[in-house]
């Protein structure tokens, strides 16, 4: 039980997430309509982002599979509608998402950088190709109708409760041993694996959690989108907007992606409305504009403006003593004499 010994900063952490979780959940009961919808797109990504977050956080790997799950989820729910109970379709969307990441990752998450990034892009596409393939061989539509009685408000709560139960996943790993490994893999795998750490099993681990969640996303939307087809379930756009978000929020904050999510779906939306052939173009935009305009996201420029207050607050003294271009903790490593052999 040493692992719940919180501190107080991490209690004061959790009591504001709660507070902001049941702020959230009153949204419909205030808001209809098109602003409800625009909540429903902002929670659903915030899920999405933030399970892509559990394992690209850390990791440092750059995952654009997120849309292979994605659509896993909304075709188990697809197919299975007229068949199974809806709740069981929930259920078994994320055992066909963990199936398949634990395939994938046991045969890709032992190569790394840009071999594993052109694999997760390619296996979206892959799966698409097949299930494409599967429906003309089966003799069947293009796509799958999911007809289900459901309001608006109910598919907000189930996607709200869904990135509650995300982020505390994600806590609990930041605060276990399996999170404490994958830190060290992020920062250098090879010291990791000199440490004794079983780095492979330690990435298929995160990388299964990590896709079941947006498996789980996948079959709570499906029913909301109403008509299911390749095309649309396992778009790349899907992929590469969840990264733009993480990216914007902030990767080394478990709360990071949601201050991407917000200000990318309010503007995503002006996009779509007055530049609707022109998405893919202002994609790529956005993405350049922040890796090097914001490579540490919204959350390092809070953060580097919070240290130069304080630094300023310090006085001259301390910035005396501590130099701004020199980081924080390198005052605290021991110095290294010339002499040493």
């Amino acid at each position: 039980m040493k692992s719940f010994n919180l501190t107080a900063a991490e209690r004061r952490g959790l009591l504001i997430s709660v507070v902001l979780f049941a702020a959230a959940a009153l949204v419909p009961l205030v808001a209809d309509g098109y602003p409800l919808q625009i909540s429903i797109s902002i929670v659903m990504y915030t899920a999405l982002a933030t399970s892509w977050l559990l394992f690209s956080g850390p990791t440092n790997y750059i995952a654009l599979s997120t849309a292979a799950f994605f659509g896993i989820g909304m075709y188990t729910a697809a197919g299975g509608i007229d068949l199974v109970p809806y709740p069981l379709l929930i259920v078994a969307a994320a055992i066909a998402g963990a199936a398949l990441a634990a395939v994938v990752g046991l045969a890709t998450l032992r190569v790394s950088g840009v071999y594993f990034v052109i694999f997760s892009l390619g296996l979206a596409e892959l799966v698409r190709q097949i299930m494409t393939w599967l429906q003309h061989v089966l003799g069947t539509m293009s796509g799958l109708y999911v007809t289900i009685e459901r309001s608006e408000q109910a598919y907000y709560w189930q996607l709200l409760l869904l990135a509650a139960v995300i982020f505390l996943v994600g806590w609990w790993i930041g605060r276990s041993r399996l999170g404490f490994a994958l830190r060290i893999i992020g920062n250098d795998e090879l010291v990791a694996v000199h440490c004794g750490i079983n780095t492979a099993r330690a990435k298929v681990v995160l990388f299964i959690i990590s896709s079941t969640f947006a498996s789980i996303a996948g079959a709570l939307v499906a029913p909301r989108w109403g008509y299911v087809e390749p095309v649309v379930a396992f778009s790349p756009f899907v992929s590469f907007q969840v990264v733009i978000m993480a990216l914007l929020g902030g990767t080394h904050r478990l709360w990071g992606p949601l201050l991407g999510v917000i200000p990318f779906v309010l503007v995503w939306e002006l996009i779509a409305v007055y530049f609707p052939n022109q998405t893919t173009l202002l994609l790529g935009v956005c993405f350049l504009l922040i890796v090097y305009v914001i490579p540490n996201g919204m959350i390092g420029l809070v953060e580097d403006a919070m240290n130069r207050r304080r630094k300023h607050a310090a006085g001259p003294t301390a910035a005396a003593t501590l130099p701004l271009d020199i980081p924080a903790n390198a005052a605290a490593r021991p110095a290294v004499t010339a002499d040493k052999k």
